[in-house]
Protein backbone atom coordinates (compact mmCIF):
# COMPACT_ATOMS: atom_id res chain seq x y z
CA UNK A 1 0.00 0.00 0.00
CA UNK A 2 1.59 3.35 -1.02
CA UNK A 3 2.79 5.56 1.79
CA UNK A 4 2.52 9.37 1.89
CA UNK A 5 5.43 11.44 0.58
CA UNK A 6 6.65 12.60 4.01
CA UNK A 7 6.81 9.03 5.32
CA UNK A 8 8.72 7.99 2.23
CA UNK A 9 11.32 10.68 2.83
CA UNK A 10 11.71 9.69 6.48
CA UNK A 11 11.95 5.99 5.64
CA UNK A 12 14.45 6.60 2.87
CA UNK A 13 16.68 8.65 5.19
CA UNK A 14 16.69 5.75 7.62
CA UNK A 15 17.72 3.46 4.77
CA UNK A 16 20.78 5.59 4.00
CA UNK A 17 23.21 3.44 5.86
CA UNK A 18 26.54 2.04 4.91
CA UNK A 19 26.91 1.22 1.19
CA UNK A 20 30.01 -0.42 -0.25
CA UNK A 21 30.92 -1.05 -3.89
CA UNK A 22 33.44 -3.41 -5.40
CA UNK A 23 33.20 -3.04 -9.11
CA UNK A 24 36.78 -2.44 -10.19
CA UNK A 25 37.87 -6.07 -9.87
CA UNK A 26 37.60 -7.01 -13.55
CA UNK A 27 39.83 -4.21 -14.86
CA UNK A 28 42.23 -4.79 -11.99
CA UNK A 29 42.48 -8.49 -12.78
CA UNK A 30 43.24 -7.63 -16.38
CA UNK A 31 45.94 -5.22 -15.31
CA UNK A 32 47.35 -7.61 -12.75
CA UNK A 33 47.68 -10.43 -15.24
CA UNK A 34 49.35 -8.11 -17.70
CA UNK A 35 52.17 -8.27 -15.16
CA UNK A 36 53.19 -11.47 -16.95
CA UNK A 37 54.96 -9.23 -19.41
CA UNK A 38 56.37 -7.05 -16.66
CA UNK A 39 58.50 -9.69 -14.99
CA UNK A 40 58.73 -13.26 -13.75
CA UNK A 41 58.58 -12.15 -10.13
CA UNK A 42 55.17 -10.48 -10.48
CA UNK A 43 53.83 -13.39 -12.51
CA UNK A 44 54.83 -15.83 -9.79
CA UNK A 45 53.38 -13.57 -7.13
CA UNK A 46 50.08 -13.37 -9.00
CA UNK A 47 49.99 -17.15 -9.34
CA UNK A 48 50.58 -17.65 -5.62
CA UNK A 49 48.18 -14.96 -4.42
CA UNK A 50 45.30 -15.66 -6.79
CA UNK A 51 45.52 -19.44 -6.50
CA UNK A 52 44.96 -19.11 -2.77
CA UNK A 53 41.73 -17.21 -3.50
CA UNK A 54 40.12 -20.17 -5.27
CA UNK A 55 36.94 -21.61 -3.75
CA UNK A 56 35.08 -24.58 -5.19
CA UNK A 57 31.42 -23.62 -5.45
CA UNK A 58 29.82 -26.78 -4.02
CA UNK A 59 31.00 -28.83 -6.98
CA UNK A 60 29.30 -26.53 -9.49
CA UNK A 61 31.00 -27.37 -12.79
CA UNK A 62 28.84 -25.14 -14.96
CA UNK A 63 25.75 -22.99 -15.03
CA UNK A 64 22.47 -24.84 -15.44
CA UNK A 65 21.86 -22.48 -18.35
CA UNK A 66 24.86 -23.95 -20.19
CA UNK A 67 24.86 -27.20 -22.14
CA UNK A 68 28.55 -27.67 -21.31
CA UNK A 69 31.24 -26.04 -19.22
CA UNK A 70 32.93 -22.97 -20.74
CA UNK A 71 36.60 -22.18 -21.15
CA UNK A 72 37.41 -18.43 -21.12
CA UNK A 73 40.37 -19.04 -23.44
CA UNK A 74 37.95 -20.03 -26.20
CA UNK A 75 34.42 -19.12 -25.11
CA UNK A 76 32.39 -16.05 -24.25
CA UNK A 77 31.84 -16.03 -20.50
CA UNK A 78 30.15 -14.06 -17.74
CA UNK A 79 31.53 -13.02 -14.36
CA UNK A 80 29.46 -11.85 -11.38
CA UNK A 81 31.19 -9.45 -9.00
CA UNK A 82 29.88 -9.56 -5.44
CA UNK A 83 30.87 -6.85 -2.98
CA UNK A 84 30.50 -7.51 0.75
CA UNK A 85 31.29 -5.48 3.84
CA UNK A 86 34.35 -7.01 5.47
CA UNK A 87 35.26 -4.11 7.76
CA UNK A 88 36.46 -4.56 11.32
CA UNK A 89 33.44 -2.61 12.53
CA UNK A 90 30.99 -4.88 10.68
CA UNK A 91 31.94 -8.49 11.29
CA UNK A 92 28.91 -10.40 9.98
CA UNK A 93 30.81 -13.53 9.00
CA UNK A 94 29.11 -15.60 6.30
CA UNK A 95 25.64 -14.25 7.09
CA UNK A 96 26.00 -10.93 5.31
CA UNK A 97 24.11 -9.22 2.53
CA UNK A 98 25.88 -8.18 -0.64
CA UNK A 99 26.52 -4.45 -0.90
CA UNK A 100 27.18 -4.36 -4.64
CA UNK A 101 26.50 -6.58 -7.63
CA UNK A 102 27.81 -6.22 -11.18
CA UNK A 103 27.59 -8.73 -14.00
CA UNK A 104 30.18 -8.65 -16.78
CA UNK A 105 29.90 -10.47 -20.09
CA UNK A 106 33.09 -11.02 -22.10
CA UNK A 107 33.12 -11.66 -25.84
CA UNK A 108 36.26 -13.65 -26.65
CA UNK A 109 36.35 -12.89 -30.38
CA UNK A 110 35.84 -9.12 -30.17
CA UNK A 111 37.64 -8.74 -26.81
CA UNK A 112 34.78 -6.56 -25.57
CA UNK A 113 33.15 -6.34 -22.15
CA UNK A 114 29.65 -5.31 -21.13
CA UNK A 115 29.08 -4.47 -17.49
CA UNK A 116 25.65 -4.11 -15.90
CA UNK A 117 25.09 -2.63 -12.45
CA UNK A 118 22.40 -4.41 -10.41
CA UNK A 119 20.83 -2.14 -7.74
CA UNK A 120 21.12 -3.81 -4.34
CA UNK A 121 17.47 -3.06 -3.48
CA UNK A 122 16.09 -4.64 -6.67
CA UNK A 123 12.88 -6.58 -5.94
CA UNK A 124 13.46 -10.03 -7.45
CA UNK A 125 12.64 -13.70 -6.99
CA UNK A 126 15.24 -15.59 -4.94
CA UNK A 127 15.19 -19.33 -5.76
CA UNK A 128 16.99 -20.26 -2.53
CA UNK A 129 13.96 -19.24 -0.44
CA UNK A 130 11.20 -19.26 -3.05
CA UNK A 131 9.89 -15.71 -2.74
CA UNK A 132 10.61 -12.13 -3.82
CA UNK A 133 12.68 -9.70 -1.81
CA UNK A 134 15.76 -7.51 -2.23
CA UNK A 135 18.44 -9.08 -4.38
CA UNK A 136 21.14 -8.35 -1.80
CA UNK A 137 19.40 -10.76 0.62
CA UNK A 138 20.37 -13.70 -1.58
CA UNK A 139 23.90 -13.72 -0.22
CA UNK A 140 22.57 -13.82 3.34
CA UNK A 141 20.40 -16.83 2.47
CA UNK A 142 23.00 -18.85 0.59
CA UNK A 143 26.22 -17.00 -0.14
CA UNK A 144 27.64 -16.72 -3.68
CA UNK A 145 25.72 -19.77 -4.93
CA UNK A 146 22.31 -18.32 -4.03
CA UNK A 147 23.36 -14.94 -5.42
CA UNK A 148 24.40 -16.49 -8.73
CA UNK A 149 21.12 -18.40 -9.01
CA UNK A 150 19.15 -15.22 -8.31
CA UNK A 151 21.00 -13.21 -10.97
CA UNK A 152 20.52 -16.03 -13.48
CA UNK A 153 16.80 -16.11 -12.67
CA UNK A 154 16.46 -12.33 -12.99
CA UNK A 155 18.46 -11.74 -16.16
CA UNK A 156 18.01 -15.16 -17.81
CA UNK A 157 21.77 -15.22 -18.39
CA UNK A 158 24.24 -17.96 -17.39
CA UNK A 159 26.68 -16.87 -14.68
CA UNK A 160 29.88 -18.80 -15.30
CA UNK A 161 32.14 -17.33 -12.63
CA UNK A 162 31.97 -15.15 -9.55
CA UNK A 163 34.46 -12.88 -7.81
CA UNK A 164 33.64 -11.91 -4.24
CA UNK A 165 35.52 -9.01 -2.64
CA UNK A 166 35.46 -6.96 0.53
CA UNK A 167 35.91 -3.21 0.53
CA UNK A 168 39.52 -3.18 1.72
CA UNK A 169 40.54 -4.20 -1.81
CA UNK A 170 38.75 -1.16 -3.22
CA UNK A 171 40.66 1.28 -1.04
CA UNK A 172 43.98 -0.54 -1.18
CA UNK A 173 44.03 -0.72 -4.98
CA UNK A 174 43.29 2.98 -5.40
CA UNK A 175 45.86 3.91 -2.77
CA UNK A 176 48.40 1.64 -4.49
CA UNK A 177 47.80 3.71 -7.62
CA UNK A 178 48.37 6.94 -5.64
CA UNK A 179 44.73 7.89 -6.20
CA UNK A 180 42.46 8.43 -9.20
CA UNK A 181 40.99 11.53 -10.85
CA UNK A 182 37.20 11.72 -11.15
CA UNK A 183 34.41 14.28 -11.20
CA UNK A 184 32.55 14.76 -7.90
CA UNK A 185 29.04 15.89 -8.94
CA UNK A 186 28.08 17.64 -5.70
CA UNK A 187 29.30 18.40 -2.19
CA UNK A 188 29.00 15.35 0.01
CA UNK A 189 29.71 14.19 3.53
CA UNK A 190 30.01 10.45 4.16
CA UNK A 191 31.23 7.89 6.68
CA UNK A 192 34.73 6.53 6.37
CA UNK A 193 35.60 2.85 6.15
CA UNK A 194 35.06 2.33 9.87
CA UNK A 195 31.66 4.05 10.07
CA UNK A 196 32.81 7.39 11.46
CA UNK A 197 30.08 9.89 10.54
CA UNK A 198 31.07 12.82 8.33
CA UNK A 199 34.72 11.75 8.21
CA UNK A 200 34.86 12.21 4.42
CA UNK A 201 33.92 15.65 3.06
CA UNK A 202 34.23 16.34 -0.68
CA UNK A 203 33.57 19.46 -2.73
CA UNK A 204 32.18 19.26 -6.28
CA UNK A 205 34.53 19.21 -9.26
CA UNK A 206 37.13 17.15 -11.08
CA UNK A 207 39.79 16.12 -8.57
CA UNK A 208 42.16 13.45 -7.28
CA UNK A 209 40.74 11.07 -4.66
CA UNK A 210 42.41 8.53 -2.39
CA UNK A 211 40.88 5.17 -1.52
CA UNK A 212 38.69 6.38 1.35
CA UNK A 213 37.43 9.35 -0.66
CA UNK A 214 36.69 7.23 -3.73
CA UNK A 215 34.77 4.79 -1.53
CA UNK A 216 32.66 7.65 -0.17
CA UNK A 217 31.87 8.88 -3.69
CA UNK A 218 31.08 5.38 -4.89
CA UNK A 219 28.62 4.56 -2.14
CA UNK A 220 26.78 7.85 -1.61
CA UNK A 221 23.25 8.33 -2.92
CA UNK A 222 22.01 11.03 -0.56
CA UNK A 223 21.16 13.41 -3.39
CA UNK A 224 20.06 10.92 -6.04
CA UNK A 225 19.43 7.16 -6.27
CA UNK A 226 20.88 3.71 -6.99
CA UNK A 227 20.88 4.26 -10.74
CA UNK A 228 22.93 7.46 -10.52
CA UNK A 229 25.20 5.81 -8.00
CA UNK A 230 25.72 2.95 -10.43
CA UNK A 231 26.74 5.45 -13.11
CA UNK A 232 29.27 7.03 -10.72
CA UNK A 233 30.67 3.60 -9.95
CA UNK A 234 31.10 2.92 -13.63
CA UNK A 235 32.96 6.22 -14.09
CA UNK A 236 35.27 5.22 -11.24
CA UNK A 237 35.94 1.92 -13.02
CA UNK A 238 37.11 3.85 -16.06
CA UNK A 239 39.25 6.17 -13.93
CA UNK A 240 40.90 3.21 -12.18
CA UNK A 241 41.60 1.47 -15.47
CA UNK A 242 43.03 4.64 -17.05
CA UNK A 243 45.32 5.14 -14.09
CA UNK A 244 46.31 1.48 -13.85
CA UNK A 245 47.46 1.17 -17.46
CA UNK A 246 49.50 4.37 -17.41
CA UNK A 247 53.24 3.82 -17.74
CA UNK A 248 54.11 5.20 -14.32
CA UNK A 249 51.77 2.69 -12.62
CA UNK A 250 53.67 -0.45 -13.63
CA UNK A 251 55.74 -0.28 -10.46
CA UNK A 252 52.50 -0.48 -8.47
CA UNK A 253 51.47 -3.91 -9.77
CA UNK A 254 53.03 -5.67 -6.80
CA UNK A 255 50.79 -3.76 -4.37
CA UNK A 256 47.75 -4.15 -6.65
CA UNK A 257 48.11 -7.93 -6.78
CA UNK A 258 48.51 -8.05 -3.00
CA UNK A 259 45.47 -5.84 -2.41
CA UNK A 260 43.20 -7.91 -4.65
CA UNK A 261 44.43 -11.35 -3.63
CA UNK A 262 44.14 -10.72 0.10
CA UNK A 263 40.51 -9.68 -0.24
CA UNK A 264 39.14 -11.99 -2.93
CA UNK A 265 37.27 -15.27 -3.25
CA UNK A 266 36.50 -16.80 -6.66
CA UNK A 267 35.67 -20.03 -8.46
CA UNK A 268 38.08 -19.14 -11.27
CA UNK A 269 41.33 -21.07 -11.35
CA UNK A 270 44.58 -19.22 -11.98
CA UNK A 271 44.72 -20.67 -15.50
CA UNK A 272 41.21 -19.39 -16.22
CA UNK A 273 42.07 -15.96 -14.83
CA UNK A 274 45.14 -15.74 -17.06
CA UNK A 275 42.97 -16.02 -20.15
CA UNK A 276 41.44 -12.63 -19.28
CA UNK A 277 44.75 -10.93 -20.02
CA UNK A 278 43.96 -10.64 -23.73
CA UNK A 279 41.11 -8.23 -22.96
CA UNK A 280 43.47 -5.55 -21.68
CA UNK A 281 46.98 -6.21 -22.93
CA UNK A 282 47.03 -3.18 -25.21
CA UNK A 283 46.39 -0.86 -22.29
CA UNK A 284 42.77 -0.40 -23.32
CA UNK A 285 39.64 -2.12 -22.08
CA UNK A 286 36.71 -2.03 -24.52
CA UNK A 287 34.00 -1.66 -21.87
CA UNK A 288 30.33 -0.72 -22.27
CA UNK A 289 28.35 -0.01 -19.13
CA UNK A 290 24.64 -0.76 -18.71
CA UNK A 291 22.09 -0.12 -15.97
CA UNK A 292 18.75 -1.56 -14.91
CA UNK A 293 15.98 1.03 -15.07
CA UNK A 294 13.13 1.03 -12.57
CA UNK A 295 11.41 3.12 -9.94
CA UNK A 296 11.21 3.58 -6.19
CA UNK A 297 8.57 1.44 -4.52
CA UNK A 298 7.38 0.60 -1.02
CA UNK A 299 5.89 -2.74 -0.02
CA UNK A 300 4.57 -3.04 3.55
CA UNK A 301 6.67 -0.01 4.49
CA UNK A 302 9.93 -1.41 3.07
CA UNK A 303 11.79 0.34 0.25
CA UNK A 304 12.52 -1.57 -2.97
CA UNK A 305 13.76 -0.80 -6.46
CA UNK A 306 11.10 -2.12 -8.84
CA UNK A 307 12.75 -3.07 -12.11
CA UNK A 308 11.22 -1.98 -15.39
CA UNK A 309 10.39 -5.36 -16.96
CA UNK A 310 10.60 -4.09 -20.54
CA UNK A 311 14.02 -2.50 -19.95
CA UNK A 312 15.14 -5.61 -18.07
CA UNK A 313 14.28 -7.74 -21.09
CA UNK A 314 16.25 -5.36 -23.32
CA UNK A 315 19.36 -5.63 -21.14
CA UNK A 316 18.97 -9.41 -21.00
CA UNK A 317 18.78 -9.59 -24.80
CA UNK A 318 21.84 -7.33 -25.15
CA UNK A 319 23.85 -9.60 -22.86
CA UNK A 320 22.65 -12.73 -24.66
CA UNK A 321 23.75 -11.30 -27.99
CA UNK A 322 27.12 -10.36 -26.51
CA UNK A 323 27.55 -13.90 -25.19
CA UNK A 324 26.24 -15.16 -28.54
CA UNK A 325 23.68 -17.34 -26.82
CA UNK A 326 21.30 -18.85 -29.35
CA UNK A 327 17.76 -19.52 -28.26
CA UNK A 328 16.75 -23.19 -28.32
CA UNK A 329 14.34 -23.35 -31.25
CA UNK A 330 14.19 -27.13 -31.48
CA UNK A 331 11.15 -27.23 -29.22
CA UNK A 332 9.32 -24.68 -31.35
CA UNK A 333 10.23 -26.54 -34.54
CA UNK A 334 9.00 -29.82 -33.05
CA UNK A 335 5.72 -28.20 -32.03
CA UNK A 336 5.22 -26.74 -35.49
CA UNK A 337 5.85 -30.14 -37.11
CA UNK A 338 3.33 -31.78 -34.80
CA UNK A 339 0.75 -29.09 -35.59
CA UNK A 340 1.23 -29.61 -39.31
CA UNK A 341 0.42 -33.33 -38.94
CA UNK A 342 -2.86 -32.75 -37.16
Amino acid sequence: MPLDRDYKRITKRKKRRRRVVFFLILPMLLVAFSAAGYGAYLYKKAETVFSSSYQDLDGREKSEKREKAVDPKNDNVSVLFIGVDGSDSRDFGEKTRSDALMLATLNEKDKTVKLVSIPRDSYVYIPEVGYETKINHAHYFGGPKATIETVEESLDIPVDYYVKMNFYAFMDVIDALDGIKVDVPYELSEKDAEDNNGAIHLQPGYQKLNGEEALALARTRKQDNDIERGKRQQEIIKAVMKRAVSANSFSKYDDIIEAIGNNMETNMTFEEMKSLTSYGLNGKLDLETLSLAGEDNYIDGTYYWSLDEEKLDEVSETLKQHLEIKEDISMDQSTEEEDSLE
